[in-house]
Parts: C-alpha cells; structure tokens; sequence
C-alpha cells in the first residue's frame, strides 16, 4: 500500500467499504490463474491482500483491489470461452449463462407492446390546433 498516515472520516469510510469488497478466495483462484497462464516462474504472493497486491505491481498502486479482482475474473471468464488453445487452467472458469427460451406467442406478443422511452399519443388529438403562426381561438359560448 501507499506510505500514507491512517485515514479519517469520509475516507476511512470509503476505504472501509473497498475492503469489504476485497474476496480472499477470489485472490486464490486469480493466483492459479496467473500461474496456470505465466508458468511458476512467476512466484507466489504472499497471503494476504498486500501480498497479493505487491505481487500484481507494476510500478502503479492500485487503491481498489476489489475492482482488479473482478476485472482479472471477468478476463479469465472471456479467455476460457474463446477456446483457441491457449488457455491454461481450469475449464470451468465461465461465467454462469443466463438463456431464456420463449414461446413464438410470447415473441409475437413483445412485438406489440410500445416501449415505454418511445412514449405513446394514446389521447392525443389535433383538435383546436390551428394553423402556424396563428393564435389560438377561443370562444365563449353564453
């Protein structure tokens, strides 16, 4: 981490709530991971949050290890799908699919309902509308 002095207030609280994010056994599994992919020669991190952060630096401190774990999970999930021979590591490191089927009914049916950012003139009318330019006529009827 950052050669800094404890935090107080507000960033205590926002540093608190990045830390709650951090999943230990997430870092394992990037760990193999890595491994799997650069070979041993990379070493291993020590156990813990710094270890794991020391290990991943490049000259850049990361504050949010949380947001660099879910972004090496979601890179990891996109490697095992491309099936091109080189990935390394466990095959079922994928991102769970969420397929829906739907009947033709169903699909005919979405094809008439009006979205609701397109609006709708349901009620709308011209009436009393005149022509550009010209003010709106009203009149009294005793």
């Amino acid at each position: 981490m950052a050669n800094r002095g404890p935090a107080y207030g507000l960033s205590r609280e926002v540093q608190s709530k990045i830390d709650k994010k951090y999943d230990p056994e997430l870092e394992g599994r990037l760990v193999e991971w890595i491994v799997a992919q650069c070979g041993p020669g990379v070493g291993r991190p020590e156990p813990d949050k710094t270890g794991f952060q020391k290990w991943l630096k490049d000259g850049c401190v990361s504050k949010d290890l949380a947001a660099v774990q879910r972004t090496l999970l979601a890179l990891g999930s996109l490697a095992v799908t491309k099936d091109d021979g080189n990935y390394k590591g466990d095959p079922n490191w994928k991102s769970q699919e969420n397929k829906r089927e739907f009947s033709e009914g169903q699909l005919n049916e979405g094809r008439n309902v009006i979205g609701l950012q397109m609006g709708t003139n349901r009620g709308a009318s011209q009436a009393g509308m005149t022509g550009y330019g010209r003010p709106r006529q009203i009149i009294n009827n005793p």
